[in-house]
């Protein structure tokens, strides 16, 4: 049967670009707010027998997560074939460990929750720290696919002469596969952590690739503090004004404007989360995941 695709609110194009390459049909969600806050959910549109495919990027995503448990929950009362997300942007990926005594593992706990409303979910590049793939924490299919071809592609055609920047040795799974894409050399910043609260960043060598166009990559940019520093590094040692190219961009306190301010000359995230920066496609990879799940294909 036609898949039936449900978006939550502020997800319309990533409703419209899943029902073209999915063949499916837009369905009517209501979604508001009790005057005491509480959330309001109605499928205005039938769902019974029918894959249903919900569609919300879950950046902020507290006041998305009821609205969406909900959601879930009614398409399974009311008869759905099978329930799924298409998340571009998955949050709580960070306290995937106690580092103090009491502190939730919140990676593992929404893991859970999302696990027992949903029959599967895809994702673009999960923010993976010691968890190494999201099978780990996640009892349903789910998977993940990779924005670095769109991106190394970008970088290839807007970009000429570049060199591709890791603020710090974790970026190296993001940076290292974008600059063989693209051909082009790529440095790492240091870390150094002088107390609880102060940490420095280091410049390596750069000598070799004066004259290059730095490009600053990762793949989110939450509150943009390293990438501010880092932009503000690059300029101070003549290496040139950078652009910063992201998958996600979360942009807390408007990390966006700061980072413009502090001498970068251009911002560009994927459209995993809606936003002027958006310049990079991968609605169509999380439709052919999607699609491959309806098939009861996993995605790796």
């Amino acid at each position: 049967m036609r898949p039936l695709v449900l978006g939550l609110p502020g997800n319309d194009t990533l409703v419209r670009d899943l029902c073209r390459d999915l063949a499916a049909e837009a369905g009517t969600l209501v979604v508001r707010r009790f005057p005491d806050g509480e959330s309001y959910v109605r499928l205005a549109t039938p769902v019974a027998d029918r894959p249903v495919v919900l569609a919300a990027t879950l950046d902020r995503p507290d006041d998305k997560l009821m609205p969406l448990l909900l959601t879930a929950a009614t398409a399974r009362e009311l008869g759905a074939a099978t329930v799924g997300l298409v998340a571009p942007y998955l949050p709580y990926l960070r306290q995937d460990r106690r580092f103090l005594e009491g502190e939730a593992l919140s990676a593992r706990r929404f893991a859970a929750l999302l696990s027992d409303a949903l029959d599967w979910v895809v994702t673009v590049d999960p923010h993976l720290h010691r968890i190494h793939d999201l099978r780990e924490i996640y009892s349903i299919p789910v998977g993940s696919v990779t924005a670095a071809p769109r991106v190394a592609a970008w970088i290839r055609a807007h970009v000429a002469a570049p060199l591709l920047v890791g603020p710090d040795e974790e970026s190296r799974q993001w940076v290292e596969p974008v600059a063989a894409a693209v051909g082009a050399p790529f440095v790492l910043l240091g870390k150094r952590r002088l107390g609880d609260e102060r940490v420095v960043i280091e410049l390596p060598p750069v000598e070799a690739h004066l004259g290059r166009a730095p490009v600053l990559l990762d793949d989110i940019v939450s509150s943009g503090g390293t990438l501010i520093q880092a932009t503000r590094l690059l300029r101070r040692h003549v290496v040139g004004d950078p652009c910063v190219v992201a998958v996600h961009g979360v942009f807390a306190e408007g990390a966006d404007d700061r980072l413009l301010a502090a001498g970068c000359r251009l911002v560009v995230t994927c459209n995993t989360i809606p936003h002027p920066s958006n310049q990079i496609e991968v609605h169509d990879l999380l439709a052919a995941a999607a699609a491959e799940q309806l098939r009861g294909v996993p995605v790796g």
